[in-house]
């Protein structure tokens, strides 16, 4: 009796075609059983593979076509067999009909739910077709002519061209009594701003009134982008919706008030952390967009070179200790505490975190919430975290004398302490621990490293391209012609994918500073911040400069975006 031959997994037919190699789809699985998120979604959160590349090793495994949409024309009378609201709420496209049979382009071919809720809906045979769920997106909006951005700005025009009349004064009177958040077509508006932001990976939304008219601006990547401006006269209203939406007082125009939101866009859950401050022309609104499964992120996925991600994780194992994350506000010191907090989340760990605020909750991990109003400060709160017997303790910031002494004093009784400084470099962080006021021979004998970084936008996958920078420019740098001979320099020429920013996504840059018996002994002795940069560097530490000029040149980012967060000192 013959064998019947089985069939071959969609990852192995990924691995034959030679897109990624095996230990990269079982480091994918590995952190996917983590993070509880899909092995195609981690293989291309990671970049091992592309989604053209993943659906078509999909298609192949389930027999199903393959369709670049880029390349499809779609006939309009079957684009109406499909209702939006069913297209885009399941990520799917009609894409051919032929004797009562619907050809349905998808992205998850195992999703046999969605196949047979469109059996019932459209009262068809349904053949699926596969392409990347993000070209399914981008159909989705070309096809039925809407998308998110351009529904807002048909909302403003709305907006411009009725009748509706908010009153507007200096102080926003009137205008946020008259508006009936149950109702008004304002609610609309502030539902399309906040779609559009998520749909544009935005991290957050600023809403800034001036003597003439609103400006709404995203961050993206770090970067600030301008939408399309409200008419002045809505700047009440829109005030009053989002002070509805997070709880805050509307009738509160002169102080500061913090607040959030919990909102649901398609899939994804988010918190909004809202910030009402009065300016001269009426109160800025600033909402923060805190996505949980930005944080489900491995240390892998970081950004770190092999052997800073080598001596992390050693680090990370370590039974006590400081290790201190430093940079600027926005550098993603947070996402970087919590990847190994995620690394070290295990149930024979006791892990207590002190934040101010906590963004993100993380599963099996006790948070605490610094409330100075009742007193709960950070070294209070640490105070009380050591009779709780904890393994690791986070401390969202040192920020004064007594929180650093309290959580050096936890890393000398046996626990493993991450905490942030602000601070420009790795080295500057001793300087500035013992400017607090913190004894030296104490931040030898207690930090064991600290981590410097900042946040650089990745070139779009979608349009990069190669090129070479002019001789002045990689003299400028300090590329050698030896170092540029085995670069792959790359930029983006601007697509739909990346807004034509010709950049999609973020990624760290890094300065490991270890704890060696020489720099402990120059700590000891106060040593000046360039002496302990020069040691530092001479023991091997690549700074966050070089960092930096090592992924211009494997092209992951550019030139530009590295002279945008890092310099090059005289040391380097």
């Amino acid at each position: 009796m013959a064998v019947k031959k089985r069939r071959e997994s969609w990852t192995e037919i990924l691995i034959r075609q030679g897109g990624v190699g095996s230990d990269q789809v079982a480091e994918a699985v590995q952190m996917a059983d983590e993070t509880g998120a899909k092995v195609p979604d981690t293989l291309l959160r990671l970049g091992y593979a592309t989604g053209e590349e993943i659906m078509q090793a999909m298609a192949e495994e389930h027999g199903f076509d393959y369709v670049n949409l880029a390349e499809l024309a779609i006939q309009p009378a079957v684009v109406e067999l499909v209702p939006e609201s069913v297209a885009r709420e399941n990520v799917i496209l009609p894409m051919a009909e032929t004797d009562g049979e619907l050809k349905v382009i998808v992205s998850d071919p195992d999703d046999f739910e969605t196949f047979e809720k469109l059996r019932f809906i459209l009262n068809r045979r349904v053949t699926p077709v596969l392409a990347p769920r993000e070209s399914i997106l981008e159909a989705i909006n070309r096809y039925y002519g809407q998308t998110v951005g351009e529904s807002a700005d048909s909302m403003l025009q709305e907006f411009t061209d009725t009748a509706i009349d908010f009153t507007e004064t200096t102080e926003d009177e009137g205008a946020e009594e008259e508006v009936d958040e149950s109702s008004a077509p304002i609610v609309r508006l502030v539902q399309l701003i906040i779609n559009e932001a998520v749909q544009l990976r935005a991290s957050d939304i600023h809403i800034e009134p001036f003597e003439d008219r609103i400006r709404v601006r995203y961050r993206i990547d770090g970067v600030l982008m301008e939408r399309d401006s409200p008419p002045r006269r809505l700047l009440g209203a829109l005030l009053s919706r989002v002070k509805i939406l997070s709880k805050l007082d509307i009738a509160e125009r002169r102080r500061m008030q913090d607040g959030r939101i919990k909102a649901t866009v398609g899939e994804k859950e988010l918190d909004l952390r809202v910030s009402v401050i009065p300016t001269n022309h009426g109160q800025s609104v600033v909402m923060r967009l805190l996505d949980k499964d930005s944080i489900k992120v491995g240390i892998r996925q970081l950004g770190f070179s092999d052997e800073d991600y080598t001596k992390l994780r050693a680090l990370i194992q370590r039974p006590n200790g400081i290790i201190l994350v430093t940079g600027p506000t926005g550098s993603g010191k947070t996402t970087s505490l919590y990847a190994a907090l995620n690394e070290l989340n295990t149930p024979d760990r006791k892990i207590i975190t002190a934040e101010d605020p906590v963004e993100y909750y993380l599963e099996g991990i006790n948070q605490v919430e610094i409330r100075h109003n009742i007193g709960l400060d950070f070294a209070r709160v640490i105070r009380a975290m050591l009779r709780q017997a904890p393994n690791v303790i986070l401390v969202g910031e040192m920020r004064d004398l007594e929180t650093a002494q309290m959580g050096i004093q936890a890393s000398l009784t046996g626990h493993l302490v991450f905490s942030t400084l602000h601070t420009n470099d790795a080295p500057g962080a001793v300087t500035r621990l013992i400017d607090m006021g913190v004894p030296a021979y104490l931040v030898a004998s207690s930090v064991v490293a600290i981590m410097a970084q900042r946040l650089v936008r990745v070139v779009c996958q979608k349009c990069k391209q190669s090129y070479v920078p002019g001789t002045s420019q990689l003299e400028a740098a300090g590329i050698t012609p030896e170092m540029a001979r085995n670069a792959s320099f790359a930029k983006g020429r601007g697509c739909g994918a990346c807004q034509g920013q010709g950049y999609r996504g973020r990624l760290g840059l890094f300065e490991m500073l270890m704890m060696s018996s020489k720099i402990r002994e120059l700590t000891f002795n106060e040593a000046a911040t360039e002496k302990i940069r020069q040691q530092a560097i001479t023991e091997g530490m690549r700074t966050l400069y070089w960092d930096g000029i090592d992924k211009a040149m494997r092209g992951v980012t550019t030139l530009e975006e590295v002279y945008r967060v890092a310099h090059r000192a005289e040391g380097d």
